[in-house]
């Protein structure tokens, strides 16, 4: 409750008290102005830093990693992005923070921090088949790719698993 008090009743009344004080300073047209220019600055900045994030996260794919950090990265600069967007200071500075590589970094380190990722891990692989057509078989057009199947010593894991979950439709047969 109270971070939505803060996003929706104390930032734009601190969005006012700022934009009037600024216009009061150096004009109206000036400060129009001034919010525009953050806001172009701000887009050009983002698309800049989006792409490079983008082409890290595809190498990373491309290497067989996970791309974690980009992930995080995207999201603080979609935060930042919204931000630069909404017309006042406050919401430019934490914006343009957001899109500075430094400060964005920490941010990220901060998120990942306090990430934790849960959920159930299944095992699959793409095998591709023997050349049929340009690019692969129809069931994998991309090659073989199996980025997780050794361990750090090189040495191939194999293993087998039986799903024991539930479903609806058995709970259904067993009445």
């Amino acid at each position: 409750m109270s971070v939505f008090l803060f996003l929706f009743i104390v930032m734009p009344i601190a969005e006012m008290a700022v934009l009037i004080k600024v216009g009061g300073m150096i004009g109206v047209l000036n400060t129009i102005g001034l919010v525009l220019l953050t806001a172009v600055v701000g887009a050009w900045l983002l698309r800049q830093q989006g792409l490079a994030t983008l082409l890290r996260a595809n190498q990373r794919l491309n290497s067989g990693e996970l791309p974690a950090k980009e992930v995080a990265e995207g999201l603080v600069l979609a935060v930042g992005g919204a931000l630069l967007l909404t017309p006042g200071f406050i919401t430019d500075t934490i914006g343009f923070l957001c899109l500075i590589p430094g400060t964005r970094h920490w941010f990220v380190a901060q998120v990942l921090k306090r990430l934790v990722v849960s959920g159930q891990t299944r095992s699959f692989h793409f095998q591709a088949g023997g050349g049929q057509g340009p690019f692969g078989n129809r069931e994998n057009p991309f090659g073989q790719q199996r980025p997780f199947d050794r361990d750090a010593n090189g040495d191939i894991i194999d293993g087998k698993y039986r799903d024991e979950t539930e479903r609806d439709h058995d709970r259904i047969e067993k009445k």
